[in-house]
């Protein structure tokens, strides 16, 4: 078979290569092997980015998609383009790792997850599994055990690339794959998305099924793609939630009416996200958004009603504690100290911060109902340096500033997008949009007016 068509300009989109395979400009084995290619460079993150390269069943795939599509077949529009997988998924025939050695000893899969499934209904091309924080318990992205993959943003300096999805926006932003599988509890799709540049997002939970991927906290977790552009996502979303793929936005912010919380999400920024935060709401208004500053007291209350723990820890440690009796010491001693706090919470405990989320969700929803769109900072500070985070202290307390403003989403039960916000040459920020629950499809709308406003590109 030939794979020597020309292959599309850098970091395509979904609707570019979708238009680019069905007019024959390019084979899907020839983008399947320039991702290899970019995996097996030597100089480049391939080997931590990926945990096991599937080279043999993606080639199988894209030459059956070549074959199908050769012969007049009717195809999705996505058949043929590379995808990568996070390491939290069972694929059919493959072990779920889930970033750990743990479970190394694990039978292999014997279906895919649901996630997984609907994505190879549409044809996507598999490429293999990728790298992730242990048992997906960090936002910042390392992992002792396989190492951990440095961010495109000044890769000499080893700058983390966010997490727990580490691998799946590597393997986007190095154009290893053209999107991406991964998971989010508390910001795990879209942390790693702002660090690198891409786009990130957060479904409301129930969206897409949980089954055949590997629980952090089933109140939290929701599955959600990384990729590189709100449309990309958009897509991704429909295909993962079984739905009808999503119209066109009209393109324009004009008359939207958006609110900036002042309680938290602000707080200990530093200048660089700062900057580009000022930028994107300035540009966002000369466009023709309405731009509200409000206060949400709830967010100052997070603190008390997770004094005791939070439901990660004791969700975590319910599906960890036999694992932890038998094989502590094969953990990430800082994924082991994070789970390991839910062993000193109660059964009332855990009953009280259902409540208190309840209560949570309702006044929040109450007082952002007038609104579009929250916006915020998906991330505070830019990527840290690996370096930096040796020390425990250093690591817990950077790791917690990271994931505080995306977690709010997900203890919402709300849904979100992460989409760049930095101007080209600097540090990479992203731009939250979040609503509440089950408005994914007006806020897909909101980040697709306002994607091309925010960065000034």
């Amino acid at each position: 078979m030939t794979i020597t068509a020309a292959l599309p300009a850098a970091s395509p989109t979904l609707a570019t290569l979708s238009a680019d395979l069905a007019a024959g400009r390019v084979s899907g084995r020839a983008l399947l092997e320039a991702c290899l290619e970019r995996i097996d460079d030597g100089a480049g993150e391939g080997a931590r980015t990926f945990l096991q390269v599937d080279r043999a069943g993606a080639r199988a795939q894209a030459d059956a998609v070549d074959a199908l599509r050769a012969s007049g077949a009717t195809l999705p529009a996505t058949a043929g383009i590379p995808m990568s997988i996070k390491d939290l998924f069972d694929i059919a025939g493959q072990v779920t790792r889930a970033g750990s050695t743990v479970l190394s000893d694990r039978a292999p899969a014997p279906v895919d997850a649901p996630s997984v499934a609907r994505l190879r209904r549409a044809g996507f091309v598999l490429v293999g599994r990728t790298n992730m924080t242990e048992f997906a318990f960090s936002g910042l992205g390392l992992n002792p055990h396989y190492g951990t993959p440095r961010n495109p943003w000044q890769r000499n300096l080893g700058h983390v690339p966010g997490g727990s999805s580490s691998g799946a926006a590597v393997s986007v932003a190095d154009g290893m794959a053209h999107a991406a599988l991964g998971t989010d509890t508390g910001g795990s799709c879209r942390i790693p998305a702002a660090f690198t540049g891409l786009v990130g997002y957060k479904p409301t939970a129930r969206r897409v099924p949980l089954q055949g991927a590997v629980p952090l906290s089933p109140s939290l977790d929701s599955i959600g793609p990384i990729a590189r552009s709100v449309a990309c996502c958009a897509l991704l979303d429909a295909l993962l939630a079984a739905q009808a793929p999503p119209g066109t936005s009209d393109g324009s912010v004009a008359g939207r009416h958006f609110a900036v919380p002042r309680t938290l999400v602000l707080e200990h920024m530093d200048r660089h996200v700062a900057a580009a935060f000022t930028a994107a709401l300035s540009r966002l208004s000369a466009a023709g958004a309405r731009i509200d500053e409000i206060d949400v007291p709830e967010f100052a209350e997070l603190a008390v009603i997770h004094a005791r723990g939070t439901l990660s820890n004791a969700e975590s440690f319910a599906w960890h504690r036999e694992l932890l009796a038998r094989h502590a010491a094969e953990y990430d001693p800082r994924v082991r100290a994070r789970i390991e706090i839910g062993a000193a919470q109660s059964d009332a405990d855990y009953q009280m911060l259902l409540a208190a989320r309840s209560r949570f969700i309702a006044a929040v929803g109450r007082r952002i109902a007038a609104f579009h769109a929250l916006l915020m900072p998906t991330v505070p500070v830019i990527p840290p340096r690996i370096a930096d985070l040796q020390a425990d202290d250093a690591y817990f307390k950077t790791n917690a500033l990271v994931l505080r403003n995306s977690s709010v989403v997900n203890f919402l039960d709300g849904c979100a997008i992460s989409i760049p916000m930095h101007e080209i040459g600097q540090p990479p920020a992203g731009l939250t949009l979040a609503c509440g629950a089950d408005l994914d499809r007006e806020l897909l709308s909101c980040a697709a007016a306002a994607e091309s406003v925010v960065a000034g590109r």
